[in-house]
């Protein structure tokens, strides 16, 4: 099943809609929460991220 155009154009704006919730409904919660991550060393931020697209992937292979 190849991803067309309008798959990743919803894709994007499912992603725009879920990161703009947490700043909508909490936005000092946000701005604490980006503070502290300046505190963050780069590689546990770096094993976060790739944590997260590992999951991205593994839901992205489910779901196809």
């Amino acid at each position: 099943m190849p991803l067309n155009l309008s798959d990743l154009l919803a894709a994007l704006g499912l992603f725009l809609v879920l990161e703009g919730i947490a700043p909508f409904l909490n936005p000092r919660g946000v701005k604490r929460a980006f503070a502290r991550l300046l505190e963050v060393h780069d590689r546990e931020l770096r094993f976060a991220g790739l944590g997260s697209m590992l999951v991205g992937v593994l839901i992205l292979y489910l779901v196809r």
